[in-house]
Formats: structure tokens, C-alpha cells, sequence
């Protein structure tokens, strides 16, 4: 028996009458890899306390950790002499490296501090719904963070033109009433405005008789971006009165495009303040208000260069505040990313345009909220009340 097991061992087979031949199955055995660290490491068992061997740990650790060190003093000789022969330098942390730990740290944090604040997860109800895409929502949103960012408009970005404050007043004013009369989308007032800040920002040569065939291409471009059904080029250039051919606009829209690098996502308003007005559970009336209030500072020239996400944040907190006194709880914190604290100087500037709204010569947001659709947003009373009037005091517009 012990010669069979020894034969088979060695891969052949014995038989006394055909001679030596060898096993059809053999294993492969590959290359033994040695494990510099922890040196070779074999299957054969450890003496324990009840053999005759004694156990010896310590001799054991020291080797290991002689090993280890002779590992480590070989990987640095070698480095050395990479760097001394070749002239290699030695590798430096990757800042993208820096940037992904940074990132994580920060995610851990605000996953702290939400167990701490008690904030709501407001993406529980929505698993069931592909539509609502909760599995990366916040994602989504971090990522229009960054967009806004990188997007940002400069203040003060018409000094030095012949375009002013004024006439880009007048001009998204007239935009507004362009805007209801083909029954678009909210986004795309507010994309058109984001395009003509941008594009005037990069392009500071245009005439004073441009500016309208600026402000009706934008809203061209923005309608095919937002729409699903564009109005026609002949309608942008008949509500002007023929002021503008076909081929200006067209003209236009390619200048204006190339301008931007035919860039036109860009992050608005009404993003977040969905976002914010899910997470403060806000009704309609509330909503309806904070739209009014971001609505009605498309026209200030000196809130361009505040974000998007601020904007809409201030808007829900002093919508908020008007209504019916509903505190800057810790789950519209976490989600809109600003305290109150931050808001306020925002909310003050936003209260002046109220405050200034009633006396301007241009109209026509109120009186869009006039009407029952936007449940006469503009004509309540909380509008003209003191908490209006103390942050108007705190902001007030040059």
C-alpha cells in the first residue's frame, strides 16, 4: 500500500505486466509565490500547548517583523538607487487623490451630523418610483453645486459697457410678458435671463440696438433646450415687430452660441427650491411666494452674481417667515446647505426689491401674480408687513 501511495505520488503507475505508464491526470502545479512579509508560510501545523513541541510566539513575532524590516530596508535601497541612476523623482500624492479623501471625509461628516441634527430622509417614500431617481438625487445636486460654481456671474459685469442695469431691467421685464404670452415653461424665463447675463458678460461690445435681438434669442435658445414644442423663429421675430429678420436671429444664435461655448445647462433657481420646498414639506401658498419673491429679482442687476442655490433659499425662508413664521429647521439646512445665518444678508436684498417693486416702472412680474393662477401672490398683505420692511432697512439697494 505504501508503495502504490509513493507511486501515485510520483505520477506512475507500476503493473507487473504492462510495465511503467503514466497517469492520464496530472495537476498543474504553478510557480510558488513567496510572501516577502510574512516568508514562507507553509500549511505544516503549529505546535499547541498538549504537543510535545513547545509553542515559542515570541520567536515567531521576531521573525516576522525582522522579515518585515529587511522588506522595508530593501524597497527603500531600491528606490534610492532608482532615483540615483535614472534621475526619477519620487512620486508625489496626487492631488485628484487629495481631492477624492477630502471628499469622503465630507461626506462622513454631513452623515454625522445628520444622525446628531435629526434630519429627515425625505427620499424614503420615493424607492418605488424610477422617475424620482432617490438612489442619487443628492448626487444630482451636489453636482449642480459645482456647476454653479464654475458658472458663476461676475458682479458688476457691465461696467465699462453701453449696456446698463437699467436697460437689462427693462429688458427681462419685456421677456417676462414675451414669456405668458406663448405660455412657456418657468425654466425657460429663467434660462433665457441666465443666457443673456452670461453671453453680455463675455461679450461687452453690444450695441444698444442689439440688445433686444439678444434677449428674444435667448429665449429662442432656451425654448429649444426647455420646450417640447419651440414657437417658431417667425413668432420671436413678429413679437418684435419686425424689427428682427429670421436671419438675425439666426445670425444671433450662432454668435451667441459660440460665445458660450455651446454651453447652456446651467443651474437655476427653480432646481433647488423644489428641493428645499420637499424637504420644509411647504404647501402651495408657500411655494407660489418663494417663486414670486426669486421671480421678482430676475430684474435686480445687483443680485446677478448671488447663486442659484442661495437665491432659491432665501426665497423659501423668507416665504417662510411671511406665511406663517415656520422656522429654518435642521432638514432644510441639511439639504439646501445654508443656515439662516447665511441667508439673512441675501433675504434683506431681496426684501428691498420688494419694497421697490411697488414703485418701479416695471410691472410685469406683479402683475403676473396678480392673477388667480398664481393665487394673487403679489397683492397679500404679509408683502408690505414690518419683517419686510427691517430687512429692507438691512439691504437697502444703491
Amino acid at each position: 500500500m505504501a508503495t502504490r501511495i509513493s507511486n501515485l505520488q510520483s505520477g506512475i503507475l507500476r503493473n507487473d505486466e504492462n510495465g511503467p505508464r503514466k497517469v492520464a491526470a496530472k495537476v498543474l502545479q504553478g510557480p510558488v509565490l513567496r510572501r516577502a512579509a510574512l516568508g514562507d508560510v507553509g500549511n505544516r501545523p503549529i505546535p499547541t500547548k498538549g504537543s510535545t513541541g513547545p509553542l515559542k510566539p515570541d520567536l515567531l513575532k521576531q521573525s516576522l517583523v525582522a522579515r518585515a524590516a529587511a522588506t522595508r530596508q530593501f524597497s527603500s535601497q531600491s528606490r534610492k538607487d532608482i532615483k540615483e541612476n535614472e534621475n526619477v523623482k519620487e512620486p508625489t500624492e496626487n492631488v485628484e487623490d487629495m481631492d477624492v479623501q477630502e471628499a469622503k471625509v465630507e461626506e462622513l461628516s454631513i452623515a454625522f451630523s445628520t444622525q446628531l441634527l435629526n434630519v429627515e430622509d425625505i427620499d424614503s417614500q420615493d424607492r418605488g418610483n424610477p422617475q424620482l431617481v432617490s438612489d442619487y438625487v443628492n448626487e444630482i445636486y451636489k453636482y449642480l453645486r459645482e456647476l454653479e460654481d464654475r458658472s458663476q456671474v461676475k458682479s458688476g459685469y457691465l461696467e465699462g459697457q453701453v449696456i446698463s442695469g437699467k436697460m437689462r431691467a427693462i429688458l427681462i421685464d419685456w421677456l417676462v410678458q414675451v414669456h405668458s404670452r406663448f405660455t412657456l415653461l418657468q425654466e425657460t424665463l429663467y434660462l433665457t435671463v441666465s443666457i443673456i447675463d452670461r453671453f453680455l458678460q463675455v461679450e461687452r461690445s453690444i450695441p444698444r440696438n442689439k440688445l433686444q435681438l439678444v434677449g428674444v434669442t435667448a429665449m429662442f435658445i432656451a425654448s429649444k433646450y426647455e420646450e417640447m414644442y419651440c414657437p417658431e423663429i417667425g413668432d420671436f421675430s413678429y413679437i418684435t415687430d419686425k424689427a428682427y429678420s429670421r436671419t438675425d436671429i439666426k445670425r444671433m444664435e450662432i454668435h451667441m452660441l459660440k460665445t458660450l461655448q455651446f454651453n447652456v445647462s446651467y443651474p437655476l433657481p427653480l432646481h433647488f427650491l423644489r428641493r428645499n420646498s420637499k424637504a420644509g414639506s411647504v404647501d402651495a401658498t408657500q411655494h407660489t411666494l418663494a417663486k414670486y419673491l426669486m421671480e421678482l429679482c430676475l430684474l435686480e442687476y445687483s443680485m446677478v452674481h448671488f447663486k442659484p442655490s442661495i437665491i432659491a433659499a432665501a426665497a423659501l425662508c423668507l416665504a417662510l417667515k411671511l406665511s406663517d413664521g415656520s422656522e429654518w429647521n435642521n432638514t432644510l439646512v441639511f439639504y439646501s446647505r445654508y443656515t439662516e445665518e447665511q441667508l439673512i444678508p441675501v433675504m434683506a436684498k431681496m426684501s428691498s426689491v420688494v419694497v421697490k417693486s411697488y414703485t418701479m416702472k416695471q410691472q410685469a412680474v406683479r402683475l403676473k401674480y396678480k392673477v388667480s393662477k398664481y393665487m394673487k401672490i403679489s397683492d397679500i398683505p404679509q408683502l408690505k408687513s414690518k419683517i419686510i420692511q427691517n430687512l429692507a432697512e438691512k439691504g437697502s439697494l444703491t
